[in-house]
């Protein structure tokens, strides 16, 4: 096996993706970008995304990262908007992208143009999260459009599934459709279900960093593979455990927790940087099958096809943030009467990803072993359709949340209520060390005690002199100020260390632990101050 493409592509991506965050240009972009150029440059090999490794290897952890990352409170508070996306919209657009389909390709099966609608119908979760997160998007909209990406997977999946095999004649209806993705959906609702307590117990239960963390990397692996072996939804399994897990995560080790944080954030890093770049990669795959159609015919489709897209999720995102306001009373008082701003960036931000292309390029050849009803233009549709949006919505998301003047997050009202959380937490604190230091059996010297209360003090006033003011001579806020002293005095510290091991007055593991026990202190300093 020639492992050399392979790190071409992880190291290219991730060479990409860094330098992509030093510009304002969001990475996902840069990334496709940066594929579709070099899918031409000669000797690059040709990358064809397996969607026998995507779906069942790749989909997980991102999945899991996103739903870990995401808030169970939040989401539940916004059940409504989210299932009417996730589910509601992506059978609309199944049918709708569909059926437009149909009727502009001569000779194409209706069920074959329906599989195409299930193919497109989907958001990607990661194209969402990282505009999102770019732009800064206000906490509401970002709740809806990551849980959207997190449970829209499943449902187009099942669809596909079901337009697969009333194209190839498996005798498929109506009825057997319904009931197939409510199997889907109850199954992987109910896998998640039983894992998720299971998999939290041995997370409390394993007290060591590394296997905790070895297992932290199995678990969407495993429940996505137990899932769909019971032919239920490894997506919905997937996102039930891990919002279960990142919900009760304050129960696990300490040590743990660090150490997950900086594991999964690499994951996640290499992962969505290589799809990304997969995704422009493809290119060459997709227009070396595109057969009879080429030019002026596959530019109208390609083009046609985007519009409807679009269009579409207009069609469906305001009526389903209109009128349930107006149908309930309750709503209303609860929400209020929505405004236009707001659904028009749901509506703008349905980048499709890799999901859609690793779908697409499982389309069957048939039992004859002749091609699905146009496949070749099917691959090729979705992938300008994946292109298009992530260049074109992408790139104007940024620009068009600015013109609209969405309030975005309130830095200061969050640093107030963070700031009044940590003095209650420090209220009890503080008084739980005066019932321990009552007790002989805790009796620490003078100096130790007063060193505990200087921790607790520091952490109590950090947050308050976020919001205090700068320094008039080098424009830094205390908090800055604070974390670069920290970091001069434990790089001094460092410095002598490595004198004292290069002058052998000291070996090298006495130098690692003396390293880490500055690391800690230094990451301490920065999560104070920010």
């Amino acid at each position: 096996m020639d492992v050399m493409p392979l790190l071409l592509l992880v190291a290219g991506s991730a060479a990409i993706a860094a330098a992509a965050r030093r510009t304002p240009v969001p990475p996902p972009l840069l990334l496709v970008a940066a594929g579709l150029a070099v899918s031409y440059v000669p000797g690059v090999p040709e990358y064809t995304l397996d969607p026998h490794i995507v779906l069942p290897l790749i989909l997980p952890p991102l999945l899991y990262t996103a739903a870990t990352d995401s808030s169970y409170l939040d989401l539940r508070a916004q059940l409504r908007p989210v299932a009417l996306l996730s589910v509601g919209y992506v059978l609309f657009a199944t049918f709708a992208v569909g059926w437009v389909l149909y009727l502009m390709v001569p000779g194409l099966p209706l069920t074959a143009a329906l599989v195409f609608g299930a193919v497109v119908a989907p958001p990607d979760a990661v194209a969402a999260t990282a505009v999102a997160r770019r732009v800064g998007l206000p906490s509401r909209i970002t709740t809806i459009l990551q849980g959207e990406s997190l449970l829209n997977d499943a449902t187009a999946i099942t669809a596909f599934r079901v337009a697969v095999a009333a194209a190839v004649g498996e005798g498929a209806t109506w009825a057997g459709g319904v009931g197939e993705f409510l199997v889907a959906a109850v199954g992987g609702l109910a896998v998640g279900l039983v894992l998720m307590a299971p998999l939290h117990w041995l997370r409390t239960h394993v007290k060591e960093a590394l296997p905790q963390n070895t297992l932290s990397l199995l678990i969407p692996f495993v429940a996505y593979a137990v899932a769909e072996q019971v032919h239920a939804s490894g997506v919905i399994a997937v996102v039930v455990v891990a919002l279960y897990l990142g919900h009760r995560a304050w129960e696990v080790d300490f040590a743990t927790r660090l150490q997950e944080e900086a594991v999964w954030k690499m994951v996640a890093f290499v992962l969505e940087s290589a799809v990304f770049a997969l995704i422009g990669l493809q290119l060459p795959v997709v227009l070396k099958g595109l057969g009879e159609y080429r030019g002026i015919e596959a530019a109208w489709y390609a083009l046609a096809v985007f519009a409807v897209v679009v269009v579409m999720r207009f069609l469906w995102v305001y009526p389903a943030t209109w009128l349930p306001p107006m149908l309930s009373a309750r709503i209303r008082e609860r929400e209020g009467r929505p405004g236009w701003k707001a659904p028009f960036v749901i509506a703008w931000a349905g980048m499709r990803g890799v999901v859609s292309l690793a779908i697409a390029f499982s389309i069957p050849v048939t039992a004859e072993g002749e091609d699905f009803p146009q496949r070749n233009l099917l691959l090729f549709l979705t992938f300008t359709t994946v292109i298009g949006t992530l260049v074109v919505q992408g790139l104007t998301l940024p620009p068009l949340i600015r013109v609209l003047k969405l309030p975005g997050r309130d830095a200061r009202a969050e640093t107030l209520a963070e700031a009044n959380a940590q003095a209650q937490a420090s209220r009890v604190a503080e008084q739980r060390l005066d019932e321990l230091l009552a007790d002989e059996r805790n009796a620490l010297p003078a100096p130790l005690a007063e060193r505990l209360r200087t921790v607790l003090e520091r952490r109590r006033n950090a947050v308050w002199e976020r919001l205090g003011q700068v320094n008039a001579v080098t424009g830094e806020s205390v908090d800055d100020t604070y974390r670069r002293l920290s970091r001069e005095m434990i790089g001094a510290e460092r410095e002598v260390f490595v004198r004292l091991r290069d002058g052998r007055y000291i070996d090298d593991e006495m130098l690692r632990t003396l390293l880490r026990r500055l690391d800690l202190e230094e990451a301490a300093a920065y999560r104070e101050a920010t």
